[in-house]
Protein backbone atom coordinates (compact mmCIF):
# COMPACT_ATOMS: atom_id res chain seq x y z
CA UNK A 1 0.00 0.00 0.00
CA UNK A 2 1.22 3.55 -1.33
CA UNK A 3 2.33 5.89 1.90
CA UNK A 4 -0.12 8.54 2.55
CA UNK A 5 1.07 11.64 4.08
CA UNK A 6 -1.11 14.33 5.80
CA UNK A 7 -0.73 18.22 4.58
CA UNK A 8 0.88 19.89 7.59
CA UNK A 9 -0.68 22.20 10.13
CA UNK A 10 -1.07 26.10 9.08
CA UNK A 11 -1.84 29.13 11.33
CA UNK A 12 -5.45 29.63 12.15
CA UNK A 13 -6.22 25.64 10.71
CA UNK A 14 -8.27 23.99 13.45
CA UNK A 15 -7.53 20.79 15.01
CA UNK A 16 -10.47 18.45 15.82
CA UNK A 17 -10.36 16.34 19.59
CA UNK A 18 -12.43 13.62 19.49
CA UNK A 19 -12.98 10.37 23.03
CA UNK A 20 -12.37 7.23 21.25
CA UNK A 21 -12.31 5.44 25.41
CA UNK A 22 -11.87 7.53 28.34
CA UNK A 23 -13.95 10.60 29.36
CA UNK A 24 -11.39 12.49 30.61
CA UNK A 25 -14.03 15.70 29.18
CA UNK A 26 -16.04 14.83 31.49
CA UNK A 27 -13.75 13.75 34.81
CA UNK A 28 -11.50 16.23 34.49
CA UNK A 29 -13.14 19.37 33.24
CA UNK A 30 -10.59 21.80 34.85
CA UNK A 31 -7.38 20.18 33.08
CA UNK A 32 -9.72 19.86 29.93
CA UNK A 33 -10.28 23.89 29.83
CA UNK A 34 -6.74 24.46 30.32
CA UNK A 35 -5.20 22.40 27.84
CA UNK A 36 -7.89 23.91 25.30
CA UNK A 37 -7.23 27.40 26.35
CA UNK A 38 -3.04 26.73 25.93
CA UNK A 39 -3.85 25.42 22.25
CA UNK A 40 -6.16 28.42 21.21
CA UNK A 41 -3.64 30.42 22.38
CA UNK A 42 -0.88 29.24 20.45
CA UNK A 43 -3.23 30.30 17.38
CA UNK A 44 -4.96 27.02 16.77
CA UNK A 45 -8.36 26.90 16.37
CA UNK A 46 -10.00 23.82 17.94
CA UNK A 47 -13.75 21.67 18.01
CA UNK A 48 -15.06 19.53 20.10
CA UNK A 49 -16.12 15.90 19.21
CA UNK A 50 -19.26 15.22 19.59
CA UNK A 51 -19.22 13.65 23.00
CA UNK A 52 -17.04 16.19 24.96
CA UNK A 53 -18.18 16.35 28.38
CA UNK A 54 -20.16 13.03 28.21
CA UNK A 55 -19.62 10.01 30.57
CA UNK A 56 -20.47 6.29 29.86
CA UNK A 57 -19.91 4.56 33.04
CA UNK A 58 -16.15 3.47 31.99
CA UNK A 59 -16.12 5.01 28.77
CA UNK A 60 -17.29 8.47 26.48
CA UNK A 61 -20.05 6.87 25.29
CA UNK A 62 -21.34 3.70 23.09
CA UNK A 63 -19.10 2.34 20.38
CA UNK A 64 -21.39 3.37 17.90
CA UNK A 65 -21.23 7.33 19.61
CA UNK A 66 -17.67 7.20 19.62
CA UNK A 67 -17.24 6.24 15.88
CA UNK A 68 -19.90 8.92 15.23
CA UNK A 69 -17.71 11.15 16.90
CA UNK A 70 -14.53 10.49 15.13
CA UNK A 71 -16.16 10.06 11.53
CA UNK A 72 -17.65 13.51 12.22
CA UNK A 73 -14.33 14.93 12.18
CA UNK A 74 -12.77 12.68 9.43
CA UNK A 75 -15.31 13.98 6.92
CA UNK A 76 -15.32 18.07 8.21
CA UNK A 77 -13.04 19.64 5.72
CA UNK A 78 -12.79 22.57 8.11
CA UNK A 79 -10.94 19.98 10.19
CA UNK A 80 -6.98 19.83 9.81
CA UNK A 81 -5.78 17.81 12.57
CA UNK A 82 -7.58 15.14 14.79
CA UNK A 83 -6.30 14.64 18.49
CA UNK A 84 -7.44 12.51 20.96
CA UNK A 85 -8.55 13.63 24.60
CA UNK A 86 -6.81 11.12 26.15
CA UNK A 87 -6.34 7.16 25.96
CA UNK A 88 -8.32 4.71 27.88
CA UNK A 89 -8.63 0.77 27.41
CA UNK A 90 -11.09 0.14 24.36
CA UNK A 91 -10.57 2.63 21.49
CA UNK A 92 -10.34 -0.76 19.07
CA UNK A 93 -13.62 -1.22 19.37
CA UNK A 94 -14.20 1.53 17.06
CA UNK A 95 -12.01 0.28 14.39
CA UNK A 96 -14.55 -1.77 12.30
CA UNK A 97 -16.60 1.54 12.00
CA UNK A 98 -14.17 4.38 10.68
CA UNK A 99 -14.24 6.59 7.69
CA UNK A 100 -11.39 4.88 5.80
CA UNK A 101 -12.57 6.30 2.58
CA UNK A 102 -12.60 9.87 3.88
CA UNK A 103 -9.33 9.96 5.50
CA UNK A 104 -8.18 7.91 2.23
CA UNK A 105 -9.82 10.80 0.15
CA UNK A 106 -8.59 14.06 2.48
CA UNK A 107 -5.45 12.62 4.56
CA UNK A 108 -5.16 14.54 8.05
CA UNK A 109 -2.97 14.60 10.67
CA UNK A 110 -4.08 11.97 13.64
CA UNK A 111 -2.30 12.39 16.71
CA UNK A 112 -2.45 10.39 20.02
CA UNK A 113 -0.75 8.07 22.67
CA UNK A 114 -1.23 5.06 24.94
CA UNK A 115 -4.86 2.94 23.63
CA UNK A 116 -5.14 5.30 20.76
CA UNK A 117 -2.29 3.09 19.46
CA UNK A 118 -5.38 1.36 17.97
CA UNK A 119 -6.55 3.95 15.70
CA UNK A 120 -3.42 5.16 14.84
CA UNK A 121 -1.71 1.66 13.76
CA UNK A 122 -5.32 0.67 12.71
CA UNK A 123 -5.64 3.55 10.25
CA UNK A 124 -2.23 3.32 8.81
CA UNK A 125 -3.13 -0.66 8.08
CA UNK A 126 -5.68 0.63 6.22
CA UNK A 127 -4.94 3.74 4.41
CA UNK A 128 -1.15 3.73 4.17
CA UNK A 129 -1.22 7.00 6.16
CA UNK A 130 1.23 8.36 8.19
CA UNK A 131 -0.21 8.73 11.76
CA UNK A 132 1.25 10.49 15.18
CA UNK A 133 2.19 8.73 18.08
CA UNK A 134 2.18 12.32 20.08
CA UNK A 135 0.33 14.94 22.83
CA UNK A 136 -3.34 14.15 23.98
CA UNK A 137 -5.31 17.46 24.63
CA UNK A 138 -6.20 16.67 27.83
CA UNK A 139 -3.23 14.41 29.00
CA UNK A 140 -0.49 16.03 27.42
CA UNK A 141 -1.57 20.01 26.89
CA UNK A 142 -3.61 20.47 30.26
CA UNK A 143 0.01 20.11 32.26
CA UNK A 144 1.52 23.19 33.32
CA UNK A 145 5.09 25.04 31.85
CA UNK A 146 7.40 24.33 31.46
CA UNK A 147 6.70 20.59 30.67
CA UNK A 148 3.90 21.35 28.11
CA UNK A 149 5.68 24.02 26.49
CA UNK A 150 8.08 21.35 25.54
CA UNK A 151 5.83 18.76 24.66
CA UNK A 152 4.10 21.78 22.35
CA UNK A 153 7.68 22.44 20.86
CA UNK A 154 8.03 19.43 20.20
CA UNK A 155 4.32 18.61 18.24
CA UNK A 156 5.10 22.00 16.41
CA UNK A 157 8.56 20.97 15.14
CA UNK A 158 6.45 17.07 13.78
CA UNK A 159 3.08 18.91 12.85
CA UNK A 160 3.68 22.50 11.26
CA UNK A 161 4.27 22.89 7.90
CA UNK A 162 7.01 25.45 8.58
CA UNK A 163 8.77 24.22 11.00
CA UNK A 164 8.86 20.26 9.73
CA UNK A 165 11.22 19.02 7.12
CA UNK A 166 13.34 15.90 6.78
CA UNK A 167 15.97 14.80 7.89
CA UNK A 168 15.05 15.83 11.14
CA UNK A 169 16.75 14.43 14.80
CA UNK A 170 14.18 14.45 17.50
CA UNK A 171 16.17 16.36 20.39
CA UNK A 172 16.40 15.17 23.79
CA UNK A 173 14.48 16.70 26.57
CA UNK A 174 17.27 17.26 29.78
CA UNK A 175 14.33 16.85 31.97
CA UNK A 176 11.71 14.86 32.74
CA UNK A 177 9.18 13.73 35.27
CA UNK A 178 6.67 10.68 35.63
CA UNK A 179 5.48 12.65 39.05
CA UNK A 180 1.53 11.85 39.20
CA UNK A 181 -0.51 15.40 40.85
CA UNK A 182 -4.36 15.53 41.33
CA UNK A 183 -4.94 16.86 37.90
CA UNK A 184 -8.05 18.67 38.81
CA UNK A 185 -6.18 20.41 41.85
CA UNK A 186 -2.44 20.65 40.10
CA UNK A 187 -1.18 23.96 41.15
CA UNK A 188 2.69 23.40 40.49
CA UNK A 189 5.03 22.03 38.36
CA UNK A 190 5.94 18.59 38.22
CA UNK A 191 9.31 17.94 39.96
CA UNK A 192 11.56 16.84 37.06
CA UNK A 193 15.06 14.77 37.57
CA UNK A 194 17.91 14.85 34.66
CA UNK A 195 17.04 12.46 31.55
CA UNK A 196 19.32 9.54 30.87
CA UNK A 197 19.06 7.19 27.43
CA UNK A 198 20.81 4.17 28.05
CA UNK A 199 21.66 2.48 24.76
CA UNK A 200 22.25 -1.74 24.24
CA UNK A 201 24.66 -2.48 21.31
CA UNK A 202 26.36 0.18 19.10
CA UNK A 203 25.77 1.90 15.44
CA UNK A 204 23.14 2.92 13.19
CA UNK A 205 19.80 1.38 12.00
CA UNK A 206 17.88 2.33 9.27
CA UNK A 207 14.28 1.12 8.71
CA UNK A 208 10.81 2.06 8.93
CA UNK A 209 9.05 3.18 12.26
CA UNK A 210 6.44 1.35 13.77
CA UNK A 211 5.06 0.70 17.13
CA UNK A 212 3.04 2.59 20.11
CA UNK A 213 1.82 1.15 23.08
CA UNK A 214 3.10 -2.28 24.32
CA UNK A 215 -0.15 -3.90 25.88
CA UNK A 216 -2.20 -1.89 23.70
CA UNK A 217 -1.14 -3.72 20.69
CA UNK A 218 -2.98 -7.29 21.80
CA UNK A 219 -6.33 -5.53 21.43
CA UNK A 220 -5.28 -5.82 17.79
CA UNK A 221 -2.50 -8.66 17.34
CA UNK A 222 -3.80 -11.05 14.40
CA UNK A 223 -6.15 -8.71 12.92
CA UNK A 224 -6.48 -6.88 9.65
CA UNK A 225 -6.18 -3.20 11.92
CA UNK A 226 -2.67 -4.63 12.91
CA UNK A 227 0.57 -3.65 10.30
CA UNK A 228 2.84 -6.40 9.68
CA UNK A 229 5.94 -5.95 11.73
CA UNK A 230 8.27 -6.05 8.49
CA UNK A 231 12.31 -7.49 8.72
CA UNK A 232 14.19 -4.43 9.73
CA UNK A 233 11.78 -2.49 10.94
CA UNK A 234 12.26 -0.10 13.99
CA UNK A 235 9.72 -1.00 16.78
CA UNK A 236 8.36 1.69 19.25
CA UNK A 237 6.81 0.16 22.49
CA UNK A 238 6.22 2.14 25.43
CA UNK A 239 3.56 1.68 28.62
CA UNK A 240 2.53 3.17 31.57
CA UNK A 241 1.43 2.08 35.20
CA UNK A 242 2.08 -1.60 34.45
CA UNK A 243 3.40 -4.19 37.01
CA UNK A 244 6.83 -6.23 36.16
CA UNK A 245 4.80 -9.73 35.45
CA UNK A 246 2.23 -7.71 32.84
CA UNK A 247 5.27 -6.56 31.07
CA UNK A 248 7.28 -9.84 30.99
CA UNK A 249 4.24 -11.17 29.44
CA UNK A 250 3.41 -8.34 26.74
CA UNK A 251 7.16 -8.77 26.13
CA UNK A 252 6.64 -12.99 25.51
CA UNK A 253 4.14 -12.14 23.67
CA UNK A 254 6.14 -10.29 20.98
CA UNK A 255 8.90 -13.07 21.46
CA UNK A 256 6.07 -16.14 20.62
CA UNK A 257 4.84 -13.66 17.67
CA UNK A 258 8.46 -13.80 16.17
CA UNK A 259 8.22 -9.89 16.33
CA UNK A 260 11.97 -10.02 17.65
CA UNK A 261 13.56 -12.09 14.65
CA UNK A 262 12.76 -8.98 12.28
CA UNK A 263 13.27 -6.10 13.69
CA UNK A 264 16.17 -3.96 12.91
CA UNK A 265 15.81 -2.15 16.37
CA UNK A 266 14.18 -1.26 19.09
CA UNK A 267 13.43 2.05 20.93
CA UNK A 268 11.80 1.54 24.40
CA UNK A 269 10.11 4.77 26.27
CA UNK A 270 10.26 5.81 29.74
CA UNK A 271 7.53 3.40 31.90
CA UNK A 272 5.12 6.11 33.66
CA UNK A 273 5.51 4.94 37.75
CA UNK A 274 6.51 1.20 36.34
CA UNK A 275 5.98 -1.43 39.48
CA UNK A 276 8.57 -3.53 39.61
CA UNK A 277 7.08 -6.16 42.26
CA UNK A 278 10.11 -5.94 44.46
CA UNK A 279 12.45 -7.48 42.11
CA UNK A 280 14.33 -4.09 40.97
CA UNK A 281 14.13 -5.07 37.70
CA UNK A 282 13.10 -2.53 34.87
CA UNK A 283 11.44 -2.77 31.65
CA UNK A 284 14.71 -3.14 29.88
CA UNK A 285 16.15 -5.59 32.04
CA UNK A 286 12.30 -7.60 31.47
CA UNK A 287 12.85 -7.06 27.90
CA UNK A 288 16.54 -8.64 27.67
CA UNK A 289 15.87 -11.63 29.98
CA UNK A 290 12.59 -12.43 27.59
CA UNK A 291 14.81 -11.73 24.55
CA UNK A 292 18.21 -13.58 25.80
CA UNK A 293 21.20 -11.97 24.11
CA UNK A 294 19.54 -9.73 21.47
CA UNK A 295 19.77 -9.85 17.52
CA UNK A 296 18.79 -5.87 17.46
CA UNK A 297 20.06 -2.62 19.46
CA UNK A 298 18.04 -0.76 22.29
CA UNK A 299 17.46 2.53 22.69
CA UNK A 300 15.84 2.51 26.15
CA UNK A 301 14.37 6.13 28.01
CA UNK A 302 13.33 7.02 24.99
CA UNK A 303 10.76 10.45 25.72
CA UNK A 304 8.13 9.68 23.33
CA UNK A 305 5.94 8.11 26.33
CA UNK A 306 2.95 8.52 28.95
CA UNK A 307 6.07 10.82 30.80
CA UNK A 308 6.77 14.32 30.44
CA UNK A 309 7.92 16.34 27.95
CA UNK A 310 6.45 14.31 25.07
CA UNK A 311 8.27 13.76 21.72
CA UNK A 312 5.99 13.80 18.41
CA UNK A 313 6.79 10.42 16.42
CA UNK A 314 5.47 10.06 12.98
CA UNK A 315 4.75 5.97 12.32
CA UNK A 316 5.59 4.67 9.17
CA UNK A 317 8.23 6.31 7.72
CA UNK A 318 11.84 5.89 7.06
CA UNK A 319 13.79 6.95 10.22
CA UNK A 320 17.67 6.10 11.05
CA UNK A 321 18.11 5.10 15.28
CA UNK A 322 21.98 6.15 16.20
CA UNK A 323 22.89 4.31 19.10
CA UNK A 324 26.33 6.00 19.65
CA UNK A 325 24.53 9.23 19.91
CA UNK A 326 21.50 8.15 21.33
CA UNK A 327 19.33 10.03 18.34
CA UNK A 328 16.18 9.07 16.45
CA UNK A 329 16.45 10.82 13.11
CA UNK A 330 13.33 11.29 10.79
CA UNK A 331 14.80 10.56 7.31
CA UNK A 332 12.01 11.04 4.94
CA UNK A 333 9.37 13.85 4.75
CA UNK A 334 6.05 12.99 6.96
CA UNK A 335 3.96 15.88 5.41
CA UNK A 336 3.23 16.79 2.06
Amino acid sequence: MALRKPAGLKPGDTIGFFSPSSAATAWAPRRFERARAFLEGQGFRLKAGSLTGERDHWRSGSIAGRAAELNALIRDPEVRAIMSVIGGSNSNSLLPYVDYEGLREDPKIIVGYSDVTALLLGIHAQTGLVTFYGPALVASFGELPPLVDETLAGFRQICLAREASAPHTLPTPTHWTDERLDWENQSRAKLCQPNRLVSVGSGRVRGRLMGGNLNTLAGIWGSPFMPQIKQGDILLLEDSLKSAQTVERAFAHLKLCGVFDRIGALILGKHERFDDEGSGKQPLDILLEVVGEPGFPILAEFDCAHTHPMLTVPLGIEAELDLDRQTLTLCEPWLR
